[in-house]
């Protein structure tokens, strides 16, 4: 196969994005309209399109298959707890957001208890967010610069460097006119390309395996890593802990995320919106369980094969491309699918990134002209590229075998205070102390770590995905100490 056949197949991908996202651009609301709500007109079907492939991401179409060897398929237990999660969003907090009219979710933290819990709550989101976005980013420039920028630039931190940059700059172009109006209609689109390059995949691995439909759930079923379900009590694959970090993650990392919740909030109105999201939920389970089979495939080609997989998991795939074991065509549906995975997850944070600066940390609808609030949102959607720049060369210089778990444990950290937040303004009536939240904020994740290297030592305990639950339970509990001393000392 000709050496050209991968930069054309991008060049040929973006261009069809740049075209779906002028027409969009034409079409509907314009200015900051368009690009923080859409003009509130999006197709519920598309949304929950788009949301599948937003949070599938580099890392799932990647890092997912890897995982079968050391986990087996008890990921599966997590994402049955998504869709328990995915319907308390629906129910719980959709409603909120609608019946307030936000554009920024984290506007109730403002109404709820006051400004500084307002900004802690939009700065926490901006950190999980862009360092979140920055890890999935980070795996599909070094899946990029394997098959695209090494051949030409060889391999070191400036040409990773220039892939990273030059992927930002691909997605700038095509979200900065249009934003989350653009998104809806490239992201659905997005998905349906990474659902189609998987399934090519699992096709050519099925082909060189000589296996057909029938054969391929016996390979599949009867593999001693197709394992669901994990009842030791002290395993971090525990059913009951993975199912319940399922729930709560969904919770935190779709209905208190603002890239999430944005497209939601784009639906015509809320019956639609709640639609859009158990679609997708119930969506999360079979897309999942299609790359773990094909992560189970692929280990059994190699044993069969001879062949000794990487000791990096998030390699197994991008490796059996590059060495053309899956045959020479296997390139296609792979670039097409890391490409789809790599701008469906970094274009929806890069806007949600841009309103929440704008719209919290800024004000920009408030403070501003319509003209400089458009100014101000441009020059913030740009400055956000070279953080996302950075962020990735930290990720480069760190280096991790597996950015999935590297996501969800920095979820723990970074989503943990607004989940405190959030259970504390909902299911209780008090206020808090709000001058003092930003410290307390800070300290539960602190707490956190320190618990997460001692429980090893003192309880031969070691903290799961369950730290989120912790890290939300420390916050709703200081913050709830501030307020009764804050009241105790306010004179009569």
């Amino acid at each position: 196969m000709s050496p050209l056949i991968v930069p054309a197949t991008l060049v040929a991908y973006f261009f069809v994005l740049l075209y779906v996202s002028h027409r969009a651009a034409q079409r509907g609301a314009q200015g900051n309209e368009a690009f923080f709500r859409a003009g509130r007109q999006s197709p519920w079907w598309m949304v929950a399109l788009g949301m599948v492939g937003a949070s599938i991401s580099g890392v799932t179409f990647v890092s997912v298959p890897g995982w079968a060897a050391s986990t087996g398929m008890t990921y599966l237990q997590m994402c049955m707890g998504f869709i328990v999660g995915y319907a308390v969003v629906a129910a719980v907090l959709l409603p909120l957001y609608y019946r307030l009219g936000l554009t920024s979710i984290y506007a109730w933290l403002g109404e709820r208890f006051g400004p500084s819990t307002h900004r802690t709550g939009a700065l926490f989101f901006v950190l999980s967010k862009l360092t979140g976005a920055a890890a999935r980013l980070y795996l599909v420039c070094l899946v990029l610069g394997e098959f695209v920028t090494r051949p030409l630039l060889g391999d070191g931190l400036g040409a990773f460097l220039l892939t990273a940059f030059v992927v930002l700059c691909l997605i700038w172009l095509y979200t900065r006119r249009a934003g989350i109006q653009a998104l809806v209609r490239t992201d659905a689109l997005q998905t349906c390309c990474l659902l189609l390059a998987g399934t090519g995949i699992l096709v050519a691995a099925a082909q060189v395996m000589g296996l057909d439909a029938a054969g391929v759930w016996r390979t599949v079923t009867e593999s001693s890593m197709c394992r669901v379900w994990e009842w030791d009590p002290m395993s971090k694959q525990a059913f009951w802990r993975q199912f319940l970090s399922g729930i709560f993650i969904v919770i935190v990392m779709t209905g208190l995320d603002q890239d999430m919740m944005q497209k939601n909030l784009t639906c015509r109105n809320l019956r639609e919106a709640q639609k859009d999201m158990f679609t997708y939920g119930l969506a999360f389970l079979p897309v999942n369980a299609l790359f773990l089979a094909l992560g189970i495939l692929l280990y059994t080609l190699c044993a069969r094969q001879g062949l000794t997989p990487p000791a990096a998991s998030d390699s197994l795939l991008p490796w059996l491309v590059s060495q053309g074991v899956l045959g020479s065509w296997v390139i296609v549906p792979f670039t097409i699918g890391i490409v789809a995975a790599a701008f469906s997850s970094a274009d929806s944070a890069l806007t949600a990134l841009t309103t929440t600066v704008c719209i919290d940390l800024l004000k920009v609808e408030e403070k501003a002209s319509p003209q400089r609030a458009v100014r101000t949102r441009r020059l913030v959607h740009l400055s956000l590229i070279a953080a996302f720049c950075l962020c990735i060369v930290c990720f480069k210089l760190a280096g991790n075998d597996n950015m999935l778990n590297a996501i969800y444990v920095m979820a723990s950290y970074t989503y943990g205070p607004l989940l405190g937040l959030y259970a504390y303004g909902l299911f209780t009536r008090r206020s808090l102390c709000d001058p003092v939240m930003p410290y307390i904020c800070i300290a539960a994740p602190l707490l956190c770590g320190l618990l997460d290297h001692f429980a090893p030592i003192w309880w031969n305990y070691t903290f799961g995905y369950e730290l989120l639950l912790l890290n939300g339970t420390l916050t709703a509990f200081m913050g709830w100490g501030c307020s009764v001393l804050c009241k105790a000392k306010r004179p009569v």
